[in-house]
Formats: C-alpha cells, structure tokens, sequence
C-alpha cells in the first residue's frame, strides 16, 4: 500500500480520486491546494502526488517547483490531472482532465512501480 496525496481544489474530484485511489489498495490523503500540500507532504512524506494545476493559492506548477527544488521531496513522483495539463512542467506524468479511473490506476501503479525500482 502506497501513500497518495491528491491535491485539487475541486472537493468532488478528490473524493473519486480518493475512492479510486483507495480501492486500489493505496492510503489517500487530500490537500484542497498547493501551500496545504506542502504542509502534508512534510507530514506525511508521501510516495506519489496526484496533483490539479489551475488552483487558488498556490497553483500546481509552483507545488511542483517546490516539491523539486527541495532535497527532501525531489524524487517523489507527480502526476499531473489537469485540463491544463500543457503546463505541466516536471511532473513525471499527465492524464488530461477528465479522466477514466482506470487511467489515473495505471498510472499510479506505474510511477510507483518505477519509484521502487530507482
């Protein structure tokens, strides 16, 4: 079982997020934006982040340049679920918003499988 933060600012998507996600096997956490993202990845240290990018106070893309540019937090995987997925930029994978459950499984599974095998 993988620990998983899904960040969205939308409480309906990290409810299904979190029900896909959590039937899958894995402990979910949820974060409504970056900055409470930040705070429970120090916390939690979790082994993925699914995170929207179009959110308010701290958006994605600044999640995601933090969570790099930290020692700490660099190596944990990011996936982005965004219907602006363009801007996606250093998350290990993207799947366009909406997506099938199925899709945010596979994904999961694969970047945890590739951060078990570094």
């Amino acid at each position: 079982m993988a620990k998983v933060l899904v960040v969205d600012d939308e409480p309906d998507l990290r409810f299904v997020h979190r029900r896909i996600l959590g039937r899958a096997g894995h402990d979910v956490t949820e974060a409504g934006d970056g900055a409470a993202a930040l705070r429970t990845v120090r916390e939690l240290r979790p082994d993925l982040v699914v995170t929207d990018m179009m959110m308010p106070v701290m958006g994605g893309d600044e999640l995601i340049r933090r969570l790099r540019a930290d020692p700490a937090t660099a190596d944990i995987p990011i996936l982005v679920i965004s219907g602006d997925w363009q801007l996606a930029s250093g998350a290990d994978a993207v799947l366009a918003k909406p997506c099938r459950g199925q899709d945010l499984i596979n994904a999961t599974e694969s970047l945890l499988q590739r951060g078990r095998q570094e």
